[in-house]
């Protein structure tokens, strides 16, 4: 996969914003714990929350589900949030190496400049460049709106 530059968050953002009416996101980040056979002399390395082994993919994808990023083999005793932490893409993210487009108003508004983020859910942590829902069943309609 090529490396993500500043044209190509553009261009992701632009489809978020058409076919989610998202502005300014760049990626979807998600992990999902791959079941496997118990590899000899693991030990519990890959004994996940549920108990079965696991590896964990952790993937970025845009507004089509395309695939941006994608991190295969963490252990599967390992949260998605440490996964990310981990992850050369994630350790990017947190030091601001992404080549991210630089914060601009809003298209078409002339709100103050607003980042350039992804969206996960709510096992990633709140960051300025990676937003997640609000947590709970029963929220505020301005709330629920904004998940």
């Amino acid at each position: 996969m090529p490396v993500p530059d500043q044209q190509m968050w553009l261009r992701i953002a632009k489809d978020y914003e058409y076919f989610w009416n998202f502005p300014h996101c760049v990626g979807s980040v998600d992990g999902k714990h791959v079941l496997l056979q118990a590899p000899a002399n693991s030990g519990s390395q890959f004994i996940n929350f549920k108990k079965t082994f696991s590896i964990v993919l952790l993937a970025v994808v845009y507004a089509q589900y395309n695939f941006v990023v994608a991190d295969v083999g963490a252990y599967g005793r390992q949260s998605e949030c440490s996964v990310l932490k981990n992850s050369v893409f994630g350790q990017k993210l947190l030091k601001n190496e992404l080549d991210l487009p630089q914060e601009r108003p809003l298209n078409g508004t002339t709100t103050p400049n607003m980042p350039f983020v992804f969206v996960g859910d709510n096992t990633f942590p709140l960051t300025p460049k990676l937003m997640r829902p609000y947590p709970g069943r029963y929220l505020s309609e301005d709330r629920r709106i904004f998940n």
